[in-house]
């Protein structure tokens, strides 16, 4: 069993133990309250059924949260969550093996093709914000803000074979940055092709870059440490002095005591120690889309599976309340989207369910 990582809550413990295993299955018990709001379906008594949950792990911590939530207030209703991947997690999703694909990122043009193909319709809903931490050993002191021309030089495909990160130092001043990383081992660790954090990464921070110098735009470079599971991520980023790595926001300031979270700058013609651009994230930071590595979160619903499964239906109603998508999304670690967002996101889900 993988180490969990250290939540600075009773709550928030159990949201680990849900990421280290990744998949968890939740029996509802309890009484049936009003509807929308506990899952009752058209005010016509307790919904029955079950709810299946696969994909992000950086949204696994809301949607198992919700989920032990619904579950104290109906009966009859089994929800599974697990957590793969965004990428994994569409594959089952597009075959319809799933109710719902949690996400990282939106989907990609070869989803909604696979999609197509194996005649799902879905809805996508934006749930909350996140951004993307880059993170290293507190006893790394060399380093305490990256542009994203840093990053490239140091995860970005012209990076492969680097091992120190001194080596990216030529690559760097070529883009404009300083070129005075440190002469020591770069212990790179993050996630995989399977998730969407990794896909998210690489458009925020390395696509343009990449682009523009005629490289690959659609990856980092291949010879690091990867994992779906955030913990293992951070227990890498503790487990070396010198190392570098990247996750969700929540799990990164849950485990500020044995993390070092860097600042990051939007520059990709210039270093970021120093930079005045430079942008730690924060909710506050995130919220605004000041941090450079700010992005949406989603879930995506089985248009088909939702008309013919009242329990899936009562639970994205309540995915939706304020108790959910605002609260629940606070209580995970997460960022809670404007008024105005989420708003369009109830609306979206109404307009399916009206005419359903």
């Amino acid at each position: 069993m993988r180490k969990g990582t250290r939540w600075a809550a009773g709550l928030a413990l159990t949201m680990v133990a849900a990421a280290c295993s990744k998949s968890t299955t939740t029996t509802t018990s309890g009484t049936t309250g009003t509807t929308g709001t506990t899952g009752t379906s058209g005010g016509t008594g307790p919904v029955e059924g079950s709810v299946k949950i696969s994909g992000s792990s950086t949204v696994l911590p809301i949607s198992q949260l919700l989920a032990q939530e619904f579950s104290q207030q109906n009966s009859a209703v089994q929800i599974s969550v697990d957590g793969p991947g965004t990428t994994d997690g569409f594959v089952l999703f597009c075959k319809g093996q799933t109710d719902v694909n949690d996400a990282s990122r939106a989907i990609s043009d070869d989803e909604v093709t696979a999609c197509q193909q194996g005649g799902v319709d879905y809805i996508e809903l934006p749930i909350a914000y996140d951004g993307i931490t880059v993170m290293t050993n507190p006893a790394n002191t060399a380093v305490s803000c990256l542009s994203k021309a840093d990053l490239y030089a140091l995860i970005g495909p012209e990076s492969k074979g680097f091992k120190n990160w001194s080596d990216a130092n030529a690559l760097d001043k070529e883009l404009g940055g300083a070129g005075n990383f440190p002469n020591e081992p770069l212990d790179l660790v993050g996630p995989g092709q399977e998730s969407g954090t990794w896909g998210s990464f690489i458009d925020l921070a390395l696509k343009d870059i990449a682009g523009s110098r005629g490289q690959a735009d659609d990856t980092t470079r291949p010879d690091y440490q990867s994992s779906a599971n955030d913990n293992v991520i951070i227990q890498g980023i503790e487990g070396s002095q010198s190392s570098l790595g990247w996750v969700g926001f929540a799990y990164a300031e849950a485990n500020a005591q044995q993390v070092k979270i860097l600042g990051v700058s939007p520059d990709e013609n210039k270093g970021g120690e120093g930079n005045a651009d430079c942008v730690t994230p924060s909710r506050d930071t995130i919220a605004d889309q000041t941090y450079p590595l700010s992005r949406t979160l989603y879930i995506y619903v089985n248009k088909a599976k939702a008309q013919d499964n009242p329990a899936l239906r009562a639970f994205v109603d309540f995915y939706l309340t304020d108790a959910g998508i605002t609260t629940g999304v606070q209580q995970a670690g997460y960022v809670d989207l404007p008024s105005d967002q989420i708003s369009k996101t109830r609306s979206t889900w109404s307009s399916f369910e009206q005419g359903a």
